[in-house]
């Protein structure tokens, strides 16, 4: 554990490097055998920190990618790129649009407002992402309901679940369908409540090995605890 520019860092297992600013916001490395892949980059100003963090891992960052297009998920995008001008960049297929500019809904999408700190960056990536695909080791997921295109993603060497805001473990573990009495991240910055809630429910029915959140402390053998936090959404429907 170090902790240089602000940015703290903490590895889980052989392939998963934690960071994290502020105490509560989430990015991740995961260890490939070409680098690193950097899933999601924090807050503003966090460019810094994270690159630091890549020289005590002793490898490259090789591959960017974007979970969803909040800023504490994709504040720092830019300022990384521009000091890493050889990084493969990935966007989800949907919310690439949000981070282009363009808040519109699709017709077949849910009509509710999207919420919460929407940014748009300069950057156009190298590569849009949908669920099905593959990003080194990481499997992509369909996480929609706290934006409309939010991506997971699960490492298919050991069940690693990356679960961007579809969980949160600050306070207690709970879905993005929940807002919680004092912990307001990320509930509070949900699109669509219903599609929210399918989607935790659905990344549970992949039985992870370790839950890796957005916001939060990073969980092994999470399904015990996933179950009773849906069980407790459904009883207060």
């Amino acid at each position: 554990m170090r902790d240089a520019y602000g940015v703290r860092s903490t590895a889980h297992g052989a392939n998963l490097i934690q960071l994290t600013r502020l105490g509560s916001i989430n990015a991740f490395f995961v260890r490939e055998d070409d680098g690193l892949t950097l899933v999601d980059t924090m807050i503003p100003g966090s460019a810094k920190g994270v690159l630091a963090a890549a020289r005590v891992v002793g490898a490259p960052i090789v591959r960017l990618v974007i979970t969803h297009a909040h800023g504490d998920h994709a504040g720092s995008l830019d300022a990384l790129v521009e000091r890493l001008p050889a990084v493969e960049v990935a966007f989800p297929a949907r919310d690439a649009r949000f981070l282009r500019g363009d808040k519109t809904l699709d017709p077949d999408e849910p009509q509710d407002k999207p919420r919460g700190g929407y940014v748009t960056v300069d950057t156009r990536p190298t590569r849009e992402l949908s669920p099905g695909d593959r990003l080194g080791s990481l499997e992509v997921l369909d996480a929609r309901g706290h934006t409309p295109g939010q991506i997971a993603f699960l490492d298919t060497r050991d069940r690693t679940l990356i679960a961007a805001d579809s969980w949160s473990t600050l306070g207690g573990l709970q879905p993005a369908s929940l807002t919680h009495p004092r912990v307001l991240v990320p509930g509070i910055a949900t699109w669509h409540r219903p599609t929210a809630q399918a989607s935790a429910a659905a990344l549970r029915d992949l039985r992870p090995a370790r839950l890796a959140v957005g916001h939060g402390r990073v969980l092994e053998q999470p399904g015990p605890a996933m179950d009773a936090a849906l069980a407790r959404v459904e009883d207060l429907e």
